[in-house]
């Protein structure tokens, strides 16, 4: 078979396999394979305004344990540093994190079929839901899996593929209401670099994540928050928000309400009430409204001391 033979077939890119691996061991995926660990992008390139171009390749070991990442991109430092154990971080790449599939478990069941599997429907909506989504978008009510993606999100960057530029994280992830994919890539297209704006002057940012276990275990919720402060007021507000869609959510009521408002308790308190602003939980889902809620006041007020 030829490579643009394989390319146009159902071949799947394999850089580190921390995902692929496990499904092809499950029966979830089969199918030819692409390796490409040795041959795109890693590493990270700073241009002179300070802003940052990621290859693909690059290890979230990389991204959280880089100094300069850490003082331009602090929630993208926090981020990496807070997701999986050491070993995956590792092997794991920041393209592999993007694309990586649903972890629903009725998805990762070879024995049961679901809309990502050419099924009918989400077995999980009227199945066990208890990791599902608290902002039902769409057919799927598996949230995404990627915490990279938020922080990204969070920071306005861009993802390059072999075959488009410019696409943002939406672009990307879709807006949660196809129920039947994971990303938008289309067959034989690789993610081959992520580019990040400056940072702008002054900015601080930070990510918590709230789980079921102490260690290494996949967030019910997180948040990635960023914020500029200036004269005592906040005057830019990113709040992004994992684990309760179908895709990455930016907080946007949240944000209106900290626009140019004064970085205090009170301002802090009110917006905080707006986080769970169009939510709409599943019957086992309503708690991750809570969760969401103590991470976006604990965050901001961490942003505002």
């Amino acid at each position: 078979m030829s490579i643009a033979s394989v390319i146009a077939s159902a071949a799947e890119f394999r850089a580190a396999g921390t995902d692929l691996s496990e499904r092809r061991r499950s029966g979830v995926s089969a199918g030819p394979l692409i390796d490409i660990l040795s041959s795109g992008e890693s590493g990270i390139a700073w241009g002179v305004d300070g802003a940052a171009t990621i290859g693909a390749l690059t290890t979230i070991a990389a991204i959280a344990a880089d100094a300069h990442v850490a003082a331009a991109y602090p929630g993208m430092a926090a981020s990496a540093q807070g997701l999986a154990t050491p070993q995956v971080r590792h092997l794991a790449t920041l393209g592999g994190n993007l694309a990586q599939r649903s972890r629903c478990w009725y998805f990762r069941n070879p024995h049961i079929d679901c809309l990502k599997k050419r099924g009918s429907e989400c077995p999980a909506r009227s199945g066990n839901h208890l990791y599902g989504v608290a902002f039902d978008l769409g057919d799927c009510v598996a949230p995404h899996p990627s915490t990279m993606a938020a922080a990204l999100l969070a920071y306005d960057a861009h993802v390059v593929t072999n075959r488009r530029d410019g696409l943002t994280i939406v672009d990307l992830l879709g807006d949660g209401s196809n129920g039947r994919a994971d990303h938008a890539l289309a067959p034989g297209e690789m993610i081959t670099k992520i580019v990040l704006p400056a940072p702008l002057a002054g900015e601080r940012a930070a990510y918590k994540r709230a789980i079921s276990r102490t260690y290494a275990e996949w967030p019910l919720v997180e948040v990635c928050a960023r914020a500029a402060i200036a004269d005592g007021k906040f005057q830019v507000v990113r709040l992004v928000a994992g684990g309760i869609a179908a895709v990455p959510l930016r907080l946007s009521a949240c944000e209106r309400a900290l626009h140019g408002k004064a970085a205090n308790e009170a301002a802090i308190a009110e917006a905080t009430r707006l986080a769970a602003i169009g939510a709409k939980p599943l019957p086992m889902t309503a708690y991750k409204l809570d969760l969401l809620e103590g991470l976006v006041r604990d965050l901001l007020e961490s942003l505002a001391a």
